[in-house]
């Protein structure tokens, strides 16, 4: 390589230093390539189980997701990985944050289960109320709204969320890798294993590879997270090789949770030609005639709503795992990261895979060095990849990915002591939302678990003042939330739903 090409290297990439701001947070290009291949392979299961949520359902007519009147589950994949990744590498871009987005768990099957299957809707019409609620949220950050709720947040309580969203994801991760169950008998909501007990070749390689990445940390070993995800990969896939497990089912407890890992037959099985056709397909106003304007507005309420405070506590999370926080809490470029976790609703229902929001899984990469938004455009460019390379991403199972989302639950787990535990004020408000996340599945109900405490005891107090207003007026939305359900039967009583 001449001079003049190396000091043009070396420019480009003191450029890219400068715009990402690397070296000012403590980073550098080896760390952000490899927490951005962390968390694409942290976030990777979607692109396999966002069709099986929304891509297995009829909707009201009867037709499945793309038309036809049987799943087709390659189109749904191959749309799920584009938009994400276009989303990723716009977060990355524009926030320069490292936060990658796809399409919501919760959110897809929320759409799936409850909008889609209504009689007389259609997946486009479902598809356009995302757009419609991705929509108003856009409005609600450009005029300084949703970011103005944020900031009114107490510091106490963006802790806990982040503590909560630790718990959650650790719960994830254990029971994806199939370490606990649901019993046969429902004796208990959870059990250890089988019966009880560790049993099976998979929930090995989870224990192998968690394991391994708890040493390789405690060694201080660069990369611990994605050495565990590979390893335990390449174990995954000689075991299925010998051994021949198959799939978990209620016949084979034994089996791989979703992924069976396994090399391509022939190397002409690594790519294949995606297909995009799902791109489009949404109907902006459709569902008003089918189900009628009430109906239209709960339901864009309820997907408003848990979009709208997922998201805030996500990248509280993902901002205190890298140490990018200021002294309120609050990431650098909030208002970046809430506008293209914004156009992620509304760029999910325009390409027919459900809502996209900025994903928790992150924090996997972040554990893992990534500091800057340079790693979204790595996980990104992975996710474009994908819809090409879709046999060498399913070749990762959960019980091997999953390790990681425990290991970065700890390390969130750590900021529960900067909570004051001996303030019931704020300490009982924390303990609600640090415990509903998992309790609940759900990050929206351990926000909104906390904002109605918290509201609610200031008041019993006599310390009102203390309460910015736009936390009362989040704890009154999420006390409609909460109360969804009656309220819509409700209005069917008094014959104003139908």
């Amino acid at each position: 390589m001449t001079q003049t090409a190396t000091t043009e290297r070396q420019g480009l990439l003191g450029s890219v230093d400068r715009y990402f701001k690397i070296t000012e947070r403590g980073s550098n290009f080896p760390r952000e390539l490899r927490g951005g291949l962390v968390t694409f392979f942290a976030m990777s299961y979607i692109i396999v189980l966002n069709p099986f949520i929304i891509g297995g359902v009829p909707d009201g007519t009867g037709a499945f997701l793309g038309g036809g009147s049987e799943p087709n589950f390659p189109l749904v994949a191959a749309a799920t990985a584009l938009v994400a990744g276009v989303l990723s590498i716009l977060m990355g871009v524009v926030a320069r944050f490292p936060l990658a987005l796809a399409a919501g768990l919760g959110l897809n099957a929320f759409v799936a289960f409850s909008v889609a299957v209504l009689p007389g809707m259609t997946w486009a019409d479902a598809m356009g109320l995302v757009v419609l609620e991705g929509l108003i949220i856009l409005v609600l950050v450009l005029t300084g709204f949703r970011e103005a709720v944020f900031r009114a947040v107490p510091v106490e309580l963006k802790l806990a969320i982040s503590v909560g969203i630790g718990l959650f994801i650790a719960l994830i991760g254990v029971f994806n890798a199939g370490l606990v169950r649901i019993p046969a008998s429902l004796a208990t909501p959870l059990e250890l294993g089988q019966d009880g007990s560790l049993a099976g070749w998979p929930v090995v390689v989870f224990l192998l590879g968690l394991l391994l990445m708890a040493v390789l940390m405690v060694r201080r070993v660069k990369g611990a997270i994605l050495i565990g995800v590979v390893a335990a990969t390449v174990l995954a896939v000689v075991i299925e090789a010998v051994a021949n497990l198959g799939p978990r089912s209620a016949e084979n407890p034994g089996g791989w949770s979703l992924v069976q890992p396994s090399l391509p037959a022939s190397a002409g099985d690594v790519i294949s030609q995606p297909e995009f056709s799902l791109l489009g397909q949404f109907s902006l106003l459709g569902s008003i005639e089918k189900i009628g304007i009430v109906a239209v507005v709960l339901l864009v309420f309820t997907l408003m709503i848990a979009d709208f405070f997922d998201t805030m506590g996500t990248m509280v999370a993902i901002g205190a795992e890298a140490d990018l926080l200021d002294e309120k809490g609050n990431p650098p470029g909030t208002r970046q990261i809430l506008v293209v976790d914004s156009l992620g609703a509304v760029a999910g229902g325009m390409g027919s895979v459900s809502s996209n929001t900025s994903y928790i899984e992150s924090a996997a990469g972040v554990g893992d060095g990534a500091r800057t938004g340079l790693a979204s455009v790595v996980t990104g460019v992975l996710f474009l990849l994908a819809t090409l390379f879709s046999p060498l991403v399913n070749m990762v199972p959960y019980e091997a990915a999953t390790p990681a989302l425990v290991i970065v639950g700890f390390l969130m787990l750590m900021q529960v002591t900067g909570i004051d535990w001996r303030d019931y004020e704020i300490a009982i408000p924390a303990f609600l939302t640090i415990i509903l996340m998992p309790f609940s599945f759900s990050i929206a109900v351990g926000i909104g678990a906390g904002f109605v405490s918290y509201v609610v005891l200031k008041l019993a107090v006599g310390k009102a003042r203390q309460v910015h207003p736009l936390m009362y007026l989040s704890a009154v939305l999420f006390v409609l939330y909460f109360a969804i359900e009656p309220i819509e039967d409700g209005l069917r009583a008094a014959g104003v739903l139908g």
